[in-house]
């Protein structure tokens, strides 16, 4: 699945192309796909400028002034800018037709989604799409820290790898980047998050925030079905710690590293050098 740097970096590939254009037309091959398209992508998108390319956790949220298209690529989507002759494929399922520059060239942003868990959803101006509401803060914004964490804690038994990927307290850390955090700040990811300190949740907190950073300058991290909107894979991969590493030895220590499944998801970490 896309994570919060794939998003970003797909958010950063498309505004160039996006922004102040107008939407000339809505090309809808489905009616559905994770869920119902709303009819107001259809009706109301078209003619709009688009104001904004903005992301909240790992939606896309193309901004006008009749509403705002949210875009969640779920585990396959990707979104590319293409010309707008550019033969849609069977897992094309969505078409902007948008014009942009001087030239008023128009061109296509499109949604393929091989497994159909992406979405695409609507916000009507002045309100907020009730999977938007209750959403915890941005990682990479001040308003996340180590105290952010230890608050949401205090009380749990829940494994701290599950509380890290809880949107409700922080979005967009998914499976990859939270093993990798726990394995960088040293903490193992079965430890329940009520019995871990306020210090080193404050290390987890920048280590958390120093991945995602690097991850989005180098691109995101290439699995499977993930190609940035220019065509070119992400480049963290090669970086990955203990992610997708089981058996083979730990980079710190050299233990070999564990794999297990913690809350239905593969879960990977040293035994040596996390406590």
């Amino acid at each position: 699945m896309p994570e919060l740097p794939e998003v970003e970096t797909t958010r950063r590939g498309i505004v160039p192309y996006l922004l102040g254009g107008r939407v000339r037309r809505v090309v809808l091959r489905r009616s559905d796909l994770r869920w119902p398209i709303p009819a107001e992508v259809g009706e109301l998108l078209p003619g709009q400028r688009i104001d904004a390319v903005e992301r909240r956790a790992k939606y896309l949220l193309l901004q006008t002034r009749a509403g705002t298209a949210l875009l969640h690529l779920g585990m396959t989507g990707v979104l590319r800018v293409l010309p707008v002759d550019a033969p849609a494929g069977r897992h094309d399922h969505v078409d902007i037709v948008f014009a942009h520059g001087g030239d008023r060239t128009e061109r296509i942003l499109r949604f393929t989604d091989a497994r159909r868990f992406g979405s695409l959803l609507w916000q009507a101006p002045g309100d907020t799409h009730p999977l938007l509401a209750a959403l915890g803060p941005e990682p990479l914004d001040e308003a996340f820290d180590g105290d952010t964490l230890w608050r949401a804690s205090r009380g749990r038994v829940a494994p701290v790898k599950a509380m890290l990927m809880d949107s409700h307290v922080v979005v967009g850390v998914g499976n990859i980047y939270a093993s990798e955090a726990l394995f960088a700040a040293r903490i193992d990811p079965r430890r329940a998050a009520g019995g871990i300190s306020r210090a080193r949740y404050a290390r987890l907190a920048a280590e958390v925030k120093l991945l995602l950073a690097r991850a989005i300058e180098r691109g995101g991290t290439t699995l499977r079905d993930f190609i940035s909107p220019d065509g070119q894979p992400g480049y963290f991969l090669q970086e990955l710690g203990v992610y997708g590493h089981a058996g083979e030895a730990c980079p710190v220590c050299g233990t070999a590293i564990r794999q297990a499944v913690l809350g239905q998801r593969s879960t990977f970490w040293c035994p040596h050098c996390q406590r």
